[in-house]
């Protein structure tokens, strides 16, 4: 049964909006209550990237929700790619897999639209750019951004987040 959330993005720039949301989730504080898939198990940075893409596989198929984060990297990502795998070299995977040339992101991104979970872009923004989204999803779900300006003040956009991904 899938019960989890999964939380997706670039992890190297768009860190911060990651953790912000895991901070609200664990929070006895906020009411932003969601089982976090990534708590059951991580992959090692150093394993292969079909590896890691199988390790998020696993994660994904026991979750319901897909969250994506979008920043101003997303579209450049290069991490996942068998390009850039020790094990790949002269166009062949020498632990014996076919080569992937779909970045963690992109694979996660449609692995999501496959399996039919409820996606959820945020952009780590205060506007939605689709342009910088994944184009398999760039149309599909629900898309806000993650602050909001108030006069000269910004905001977090937790009730639109938290109620995006809580499902109301």
């Amino acid at each position: 049964m899938r019960e989890y959330t999964y939380l997706a993005g670039d992890w190297d720039h768009d860190k911060k909006l990651v953790e912000k949301i895991q901070e609200w989730n664990e929070s006895p504080y906020k009411d932003l209550k969601f089982k976090d898939v990534h708590k059951l198990t991580q992959s090692k940075d150093e394993s292969l990237n079909c590896s890691i893409k199988a390790s998020l596989g696993k994660r994904m198929d026991l979750s319901h929700t897909f969250v994506l984060i979008v920043g101003n990297y997303t579209s450049s990502v290069k991490a996942g790619s068998c390009v850039y795998c020790a094990g790949y070299y002269n166009n062949r995977c020498y632990h014996g897999y076919s080569p992937s040339f779909e970045n963690f992101i992109e694979y996660e991104c449609k692995k999501a639209v496959n399996d039919g979970l409820r996606i959820i872009v945020i952009y780590n923004s205060n506007k939605i750019d689709r342009m910088k989204c994944p184009e398999i999803i760039r149309y599909k779900g629900i898309h806000i951004s993650a602050y909001y300006y108030f006069g000269n003040e910004c905001y977090w956009n937790y009730q639109e987040i938290k109620n995006s991904i809580m499902g109301y």
